[in-house]
């Protein structure tokens, strides 16, 4: 039975059902959502069929016959189109949605090393290639200009392709980056090589958010897209740690931008033990396979579960219908056209924005050159980079903890954390390093360690807001116009730190500049436009951007003002 002929045997809705979940009604009347019985229900406006336990225990029955129908050779050609050698399953399904987080996830340490090894290789590459200081400035900032690359090449990858499959494009990348790196001879060879590197971290960045969140149940979502950003700190904790390892070693800058090789090695491995994501293969209309790759990753003795199936079906199912007289390119325009994806679209663009003005990669990237600056060895300079490294590491760890447990707008306000470490920072360059060394350095680190712990905290909403804000049918281009945002800032505010540097002092560009944006914008944004999407699947998050934006923030006004009068523990 074909996978088109299953979906047509169990549609789940055969009438229109506009913003509603399976086992609810929406009153237009009224804005008031109304739990129903199972079976056939007329509201005031609109007839919506609810699905029954009895249907859907037949529905799986569908599944499961085509499954066991399917000749073996079927099954051995889809796991080489969806390029899994081993189909890997666990009794305990959260081991499965466990292993695929944990191991996607895995790929944000290959982004941390590439953004952090810059700061130690570019000593020992500056002299060897005889870099300009503007030749020195365009090495480190081309990665993530050729991450905008990679973001404008995700969206015909992960939707063509698969999202897993783009995954393993930008292994590619990153190899052959890596290579040119550790083997360049001139300064071209070395733009190519941090360009292409960039191609695989812009294609990564967005990819693995969506995988994830994709893939596994909405109560460990949020912490497993968060174990993305930790593994970028870890990655760029590594980067510094491989820096002072080669500091002293003849030609170890090459050792330094080569030792990525490794881990996309490791990470391009793996990838082939993983499946493709269940909703993607719904949205090509591979229902069977979905159901097959859903059942490894859920319960689907719980009913909740298999509901949660029909209702990604059935949205697939009207999408595919809206879709039929549209172009390839529609869901970009779908973007700002329809007011729902248009709400998402900002309000992730405002995170992965405030994200990278505040200075973070700027900061990473350039460490050991503002540790120099402030009174350390060039070598004591590499090595106390780790330092930050570390403390960005471990500012993710409470994040990936407590996120789905506190939700994501308590966690925006960690900005205030990191706002108290840039005015340290911007005082430790003010302190006279002949008469107050000691005071200076001590100033400087603690404000290095607030800084980025924080931050650390904070990032991982750059990557969990986007990741689970967009419809299925805008996913893929609402994540290329996020990431290649994010990585566009991040080349503007690096490539043009030296001359920020100038032009503000090192005090007024990291408190004037990265502060002033925390507190000017940051702070108002996230407490009256950001919505609350915690325990929330993919498709109820559709009902919270279908609010008018004047409702939300009156919403989000209320709590505020109910917070700060006891009545709500949380924002």
């Amino acid at each position: 039975m074909s996978s088109s002929s299953i979906s047509e045997k169990i549609a789940v809705n055969e009438l229109e059902r506009k913003d509603t979940g399976l086992l609810k009604e929406m009153s237009s009347s009224s804005n008031s959502v109304h739990e129903v019985e199972a079976g056939f229900k007329v509201g005031e406006d609109e007839e919506v069929y609810v699905i029954s336990e009895e249907q859907i225990r037949e529905q799986m029955k569908i599944y499961e016959d085509d499954i066991a129908n399917r000749p073996l050779s079927a099954t051995l050609k889809q796991r080489f189109v969806r390029l899994e050698l081993v189909e890997v399953n666990f009794k305990n399904k959260r081991n499965m949605v466990l292993m695929l987080g944990t191991f996607a996830a895995f790929a944000g340490i290959l982004s941390g090393i590439d953004q952090s090894i810059i700061s130690g290789a570019s000593i020992g590459m500056g002299k060897t290639l005889h870099l300009t200081s503007h030749e020195n400035s365009l090495v480190s900032s081309l990665m993530p200009l050729g991450a905008v690359a990679g973001s404008i090449l995700l969206t015909p990858l992960s939707e063509y392709l698969g999202r897993k499959f783009a995954l393993v494009v930008s292994c590619i990348f990153y190899t052959i980056g890596a290579i040119l790196c550790a083997a360049a001879h001139s300064v071209h060879t070395m733009y190519a090589g941090r360009f292409l590197i960039g191609v695989g971290v812009g294609i990564e960045g967005g990819g693995v958010g969506v995988y994830i969140a994709e893939s596994v149940p909405s109560s460990v979502r949020g912490s497993l897209v968060s174990l993305y950003q930790f593994n970028i700190a870890l990655g760029e904790l590594f980067g510094y740690l491989i820096g002072v390892i080669f500091f002293d070693v003849k030609g170890g800058w090459r050792f330094m931008v080569g030792s990525s090789l490794v881990f996309s090695t490791i990470l391009l491995v793996g990838l082939f033990f993983l499946p493709e994501s269940p909703r993607w293969l719904i949205h090509k209309g591979h229902s069977t396979e979905a159901y097959k790759v859903w059942r490894r990753l859920r319960d689907i003795s719980d009913l909740s579960t298999m509901r949660e199936f029909l209702e990604m079906q059935q949205a697939a199912e009207q999408d595919k219908e809206l879709k039929k007289h549209e172009s390839k390119y529609q869901s970009m325009f779908d973007l700002v056209r329809i007011p729902r994806n248009r709400r998402a679209l900002v309000y992730a663009i405002m995170m992965v924005s405030l994200g990278q003005l505040t200075g973070i990669n700027a900061i990473m990237y350039y460490m050991s050159t503002l540790m120099k600056h402030i009174g350390f060895s060039q070598k004591r300079s590499v090595a106390m980079s780790m330092v930050g490294g570390a403390a960005l590491l471990l500012g993710t760890i409470p994040a990936i903890l407590y996120m789905d447990r506190f939700g994501r707008r308590p966690w925006s306000m960690t900005i205030l954390g990191f706002i108290i470490g840039l005015i340290l920072v911007g005082i430790g360059y003010k302190i006279n390093l002949k008469t107050h060394l000691a005071a200076a350095e001590g100033v400087y680190l603690s404000g290095q360690i607030l800084y980025n712990m924080f931050f650390g905290t904070y990032a991982t909403l750059t990557w969990v807001v986007p990741s689970e804000s967009f419809s299925l049918a805008t996913r893929s281009a609402g994540m290329t116009v996020c990431s290649a945002f994010l990585y566009l800032w991040a080349f503007t505010v690096t490539y043009n730190f030296n001359r920020m540097q100038q032009a503000f002092t090192y005090t007024g560009l990291t408190l004037g500049f990265y502060g002033g944006i925390a507190v000017v914008i940051g702070i108002p944004y996230q407490l009256f436009f950001m919505p609350e999407t915690k325990d929330k699947t993919l498709e109820e998050i559709d009902d919270i951007f279908n609010m008018p934006t004047r409702k939300l923030v009156a919403q989000n006004a209320r709590n505020l003002r109910d917070f700060f009068a006891g009545k709500r523990k949380s924002i």
